[in-house]
């Protein structure tokens, strides 16, 4: 019934077999030569439009690019019963421990290259504050043939010594010239006794678009001279580093140690140099953020020429102008910078500038937000004058200001203002508060009013207004008691306003919170 497939099989194969030599045999005996034809597939050749190469704008800037290593004096002497920094000494392990014999040669090494150490410091004096070691790496690069290199601010920041090692491994000293933590720049220079360094010009960055192919050269966790591309992401971005942030992000690879290496254009060109990244893990994700060019060439060229930076000063505390604040205030958009409160003797009060104020244009130049104005005057000479514009009352007004020098420290005046609510509030004020979520007492020095008591479920409350601070003004009127917020409140209605901007002081300072008060 089953046929045997194995014997079936067998004589098909041979029949064919047979068919197969049947027709070499007739090929050999008429003469006619078997033509085999080969067919071999070609190699992949894809013909794709080419990305522009970066190997010109390296091979031209590469020279330029330094790494930087910083040294600092450590003290040879360590801790006998904590040579691993442990916490705790050796001799607490048990007997047995097979770690505490090596433990103990250790401990035995140590203590000889310590005694030695302690001979060389007798013959070398000069070495008893300790000896350099490497503590930080990171990247600079010059800016003039004469070996004036740019890095940043918290690469150099803790340093007692630097080195500077070329692209060709060649290492040279250097010394600090500058620094500012303000824009986190700083600038070393080496002595090359003669010889003409590979430098690099500053881009105009004002040029530069997002989608732009950018080059970032550094010496990311202490590899060397080492490129990454990439494009730029975004322009002006605030990360709140300090008062004049205002970054340029690349998608570029970016790493540790990449720090003050800059980014170019493909021109060779320095559009911006590289500070900080967005990282969860400390490697590069592809955000990156570098000081644009525009602002660290007038800071370069301070520190070169003195050693500091010259910055104007206005002498305001400022904050943004929300939407709320600005309908609170009348202004038809939110934009300039709110004055919290002119500082004692600063160029700002002398001119006249009040709480309450809004800055919204600078010679003319509209101002964006507080950065934008801490930027600008930043950016002048001192003893500048300068036409500041301000938004007061309901209309537009202008003053004209002198500025002065900014300190090297800034600080902000701060109030221990304890709350001791004794008397009843008015009862005529009751309804008024109590729609803004607010109740208040007599302030202790007689300034407002203290804030006693803050509805969690308030607008006030999320606006971040708490127990324990102080209402000082409210729509830029002086306040000291319950009733006159009432009668504030009560004229903003009438004008047609639907928030009241409240002047909060706090042991932090002062701000202006813009409340609604057309509740119930």
């Amino acid at each position: 019934m089953f046929r045997n497939i194995k014997d079936t099989l067998s004589r098909s194969t041979v029949m064919k077999a047979s068919v197969v030599a049947g027709l070499a045999v007739a090929a050999l005996a008429t003469g006619i030569p078997a033509q085999v034809s080969s067919s071999y597939a070609d190699a992949v050749n894809v013909q794709a439009p080419q990305v522009p190469s970066f190997a010109n704008v390296v091979d031209a800037v590469s020279p330029a690019v330094v790494s930087v290593r910083v040294e600092s004096r450590i003290n040879p002497v360590a801790d006998e019963d904590d040579s691993f920094g442990l916490g705790r000494g050796f001799d607490d392990l048990p007997d047995d421990h097979p770690l505490k014999k090596f433990f103990k040669q250790f401990e035995q090494q140590q203590q000889g290259r310590n005694q030695q150490q302690g001979q060389n410091q007798q013959k070398n004096p000069q070495d008893g504050k300790g000896h350099l070691r490497p503590v930080a790496q990171g990247s600079g690069f010059f800016v003039s043939e004469d070996g004036y290199i740019v890095t940043n601010n918290h690469v150099v920041s803790d340093g007692a010594a630097f080195v500077v090692i070329l692209n060709d491994g060649t290492e040279f000293d250097a010394k600090l010239v500058g620094k500012d933590s303000r824009t986190d720049l700083a600038v070393l220079k080496v002595d090359g006794k003669g010889k003409k360094f590979t430098y690099v010009n500053w881009a105009d960055d004002q040029k530069v678009r997002v989608g732009d192919w950018v080059v970032a050269v550094g010496n990311p966790f202490g590899l060397g001279g080492t490129v990454t591309a990439g494009i730029v992401s975004a322009r002006g971005r605030d990360i709140h580093s300090g008062p004049y942030d205002d970054y340029i992000q690349i998608d570029a690879p970016v790493n540790k140690g990449n720090s003050g290496g800059p980014t170019f254009n493909l021109n060779g060109q320095v559009v911006g140099i590289n500070t900080a990244i967005f990282s969860q893990s400390g490697g590069s994700v592809g955000i990156a953020f570098a000081i644009p060019a525009t602002t660290a060439k007038d800071v370069v060229a301070d520190l070169i020429k003195s050693g500091t930076v010259s910055r104007g000063w206005l002498g305001v505390q400022i904050q943004p102008v929300t939407k709320d604040i600005a309908e609170s205030l009348g202004l038809s958009e939110p934009s300039g910078a709110l004055v919290v409160s002119p500082q004692d003797g600063s160029p700002g009060q002398k001119a006249g500038i009040k709480n309450g104020d809004v800055v919204t244009a600078v010679n003319g130049e509209p101002v964006k937000d507080p950065r934008d104005l801490a930027r600008r005057i930043g950016a002048m000479q001192p003893g500048a004058k300068v036409d500041v514009s301000l938004w007061r009352g309901g209309k537009s007004q202008s003053v004209t200001v002198e500025l002065g020098t900014l300190p090297a420290e800034q600080s902000q005046a701060s109030n221990d203002d304890n709350a001791q609510p004794s008397q009843p509030q008015q009862p005529s004020s009751e309804k008024a508060l109590a729609d803004l979520g607010l109740a208040v007492g007599p302030s202790d020095d007689g300034k407002g009013v203290a804030i006693t008591s803050v509805d969690p479920d308030s607008d006030a409350a999320d606006k971040g207004v708490k127990e324990g601070e102080k209402i000082t003004s409210v729509n830029n009127q002086e306040i000291s008691n319950a009733g006159d917020i009432a009668k504030v409140i009560d004229q903003a209605k009438k004008d047609g306003r639907t928030r009241a901007l409240f002047q909060i002081q706090s042991g932090d300072g002062s701000r202006f919170v813009a409340l609604p008060i057309n509740a119930g």
